[in-house]
């Protein structure tokens, strides 16, 4: 799957909501002495360790990148047999390991810390110093306070690959083919951030006559940035070691993956039924859609198992009116619903 696993995704999840990566709470830690806020992170590696006590600030900007990158894991996959839902296994312990081999968490860090420095969070970076596009109209001005792209992508290079660079395998075990995929994986998640900035400007003028326009770099929304991946997703190459122990296609009559895309080594599991060793849920319970063919249909979802049909009440907003000037209100209906359940 990829290189991560539903239990790494969940000790993610656990630690982003810890002391160290809770926004309201960091602040205090620099108060009482910031040592112990590196200390707290179970998992670290030796790398993670020295740039987490020379960038302590950013730490929490790493933390907010990891949750968006589970919720948008949470919203691609909804209508799939495995939605980034996860067995909790309390013997399995929570590691930041995760960080580095969750193609959507390294593009998430980017997008957190990138415009952490725009929003003058971090005493490292600031507003982006990105070189004003060649086909931008020459009585345009470029300068706004844009997102530092260029200096999100480093960190989280920096640090969510770290794990990975500070390890050794033989160069043809599967340990090192996994290395590789997920720090090539990582990087198609940092690319595509890059890839999916654009220039935004603003007016000026008298009365937004718009004579002056204002620009600068803005990344793009992140579910747009969930999207792409989730296409890449689907689309991934399957690799394998060749004897020089490189990453190489498996199928050669496809063209080669580049840097931008995303790689697998195995293929993933069907995620039917529950399963401790895979970290899968299964889809018993799972809601489904009688009359979609897809994935979110009740043939595939519940893997021919069959589903329950139930009344459901669901409250939703209606009768909604707008009214000058500028607001739309609405009122709340409940309405009763038939919902089909996996067996």
């Amino acid at each position: 799957f990829f290189g991560f696993s539903t239990k790494q995704l969940h000790c993610m999840s656990r630690s982003s909501r810890s002391l160290a990566m809770n926004p309201l709470l960091i602040p205090e830690a620099y108060i009482i002495g910031a040592q112990p806020l590196c200390s707290q992170l179970v998992g670290l590696s030796q790398g993670q360790k020295k740039l987490c006590q020379l960038y302590q600030d950013h730490m929490q900007y790493i933390g907010e990148g990891a949750k968006t990158g589970i919720r948008e894991c949470q919203y691609q996959f909804r209508h799939r047999r495995w939605n980034c839902s996860t067995v909790d296994n309390s013997s399995d312990p929570c590691h930041w390991r995760a960080l580095s081999s969750l193609w959507l968490n390294a593009a998430g860090v980017v997008n957190a810390v990138s415009r952490a420095c725009r929003e003058g969070e971090l005493s490292s970076c600031g507003c982006s110093r990105a070189a004003r596009p060649k086909d931008l109209p020459r009585d345009w001005l470029w300068g706004g306070c844009g997102d530092n792209l260029n200096y999100g992508y480093r960190f989280s290079k920096e640090f969510v690959d770290a794990r990975e660079r500070e390890k050794s395998y033989p160069k043809s075990s599967y340990e090192n083919a996994r290395l590789l995929m997920n720090l090539h994986n990582n990087e198609a998640g940092r690319r595509t951030v890059s890839d999916l900035a654009h220039v935004s400007c603003k007016c000026h003028g008298v009365s937004g006559s718009c004579s002056l326009k204002t620009c600068w770099l803005q990344l793009a929304d992140f579910r747009k940035v969930g999207d792409a991946l989730k296409e890449k997703y689907d689309s991934a190459a399957a690799m394998k070691l060749n004897t020089r122990g490189k990453l190489v296609q498996m199928h050669s009559k496809f063209n080669a993956p580049t840097s931008h895309d995303l790689v697998y080594i195995e293929s993933s599991p069907d995620y039917c039924l529950k399963n401790q060793s895979t970290g899968s849920l299964g889809t018993v319970g799972r809601l489904c859609n009688k009359t979609s063919e897809g994935m979110d249909g009740c043939e595939l979802m519940c893997c021919g198992r069959g589903y329950d049909q139930y009344k459901a009440q669901i409250v939703e907003r209606c009768h909604c009116k707008f009214h000058w000037c500028c607001y739309v209100k609405c009122k709340r209906c409940t309405k009763i619903v038939d919902q089909f359940v996996c067996k």
